[in-house]
């Protein structure tokens, strides 16, 4: 009993403490939460603000209303919207595919200098975007490109500035990133499971069905949601490539910023920066569980 009343009081003392310690952290993670709210809160309240004002073009009043949001998600910037999804679920859906290849070969590989070349080369690859990467593929294999010269793309029916042609320029930075996004996962596949099934009589294939990919499927299912939200981001590869010949809604986006609308429709391009922004939060969304369900197992 008297064991029993020690640890009692011990436990009584212990949780003020670990109360204080508690409240005292918060002053260190204020100032981020500061930046939280100005950088981030604030404009996007803004946005979301001005997203439903519309303008009267006759006597230039404004009122609350969906006009803005209805006229987003209609007609030509209906069909932007959806050609941004299909590019983004396509990206992602190869990205996700010869990414994981490419990360099983070289967790896989039992040459360290490899391994440390993929993940370097993979490094700047991923960051490899933009204007830059347009111009690139452009020399390559535009029109006069040294490709399409010298294989004669023109027979095939290849053009560049197509659907096709942005899902290669995308895939060239998405695929280095998925490598180095799900390589982790892949190392936290012990080898004491492999193992342990091989004793039981297992079959390679029969572990990683029954095992690995059970296993990795949230980090490859995380890995894709994050190469849907970066396709889906990306707006000056596709601007410099293929103009207005694909519909996009990053393009439709600067457009209107850029004053291309009608009298009266100013806040256009907010209210479709809006649709992004819940349609990244749905991303958000799927992935932040899954990286925890991950996390559970490879932790």
């Amino acid at each position: 009993m008297a064991d029993q009343a020690v640890g009692t009081a011990v436990v009584a003392e212990a949780k003020p403490a670990v109360r204080r310690r508690g409240r005292h952290r918060w002053p260190a993670v204020l100032p981020y939460f500061v930046f939280l709210a100005v950088c981030f809160g604030l404009p996007a309240g803004t946005m979301a603000y001005n997203a439903f004002m519309v303008t009267d073009p006759a006597s230039g009043a404004t009122r609350f209303g969906m006009d803005n949001v209805d006229s987003s998600l209609s007609g030509a910037y209906a069909t932007g919207l959806t050609g941004s999804i299909e590019l983004s679920v396509v990206s992602a859906l190869l990205a996700t595919l010869f990414g994981a290849l490419i990360a099983q070969a070289v967790a896989t590989s039992k040459r360290p200098a490899l391994r440390k070349a993929v993940v370097a080369a993979s490094g700047v690859f991923a960051n490899f975007s933009g204007a830059p990467l347009a111009f690139a593929f452009i020399a390559t294999l535009g029109t006069t490109g040294t490709l399409t010269k010298l294989l004669s793309l023109h027979s095939t029916g290849f053009s560049l500035y197509s659907f096709t042609g942005l899902v290669l320029a995308y895939l060239y930075f998405m695929i280095p990133l998925m490598v180095v996004t799900v390589l982790p996962a892949l190392d936290g596949l012990r080898t004491q499971w492999q193992e342990a099934a091989a004793s039981c009589g297992a079959t390679r294939r029969q572990f990683w069905l029954h095992i690995g990919i059970p296993v990795l499927t949230p980090s490859l299912l995380g890995g894709a949601v994050l190469m849907f939200g970066t396709a889906f981001a990306s707006q000056a590869t596709a601007a410099v490539m293929t103009g207005s010949s694909v519909p996009l809604i990053t393009l439709q986006i600067s457009n209107a910023l850029n004053g291309n609308v009608l009298v009266g429709q100013e806040n256009l391009a907010l209210a479709m920066s809006l649709n992004m922004v819940v349609i990244a939060l749905l991303v958000m969304a799927v992935q932040i569980p899954l990286q925890r369900r991950s996390a559970r197992w490879l932790g």
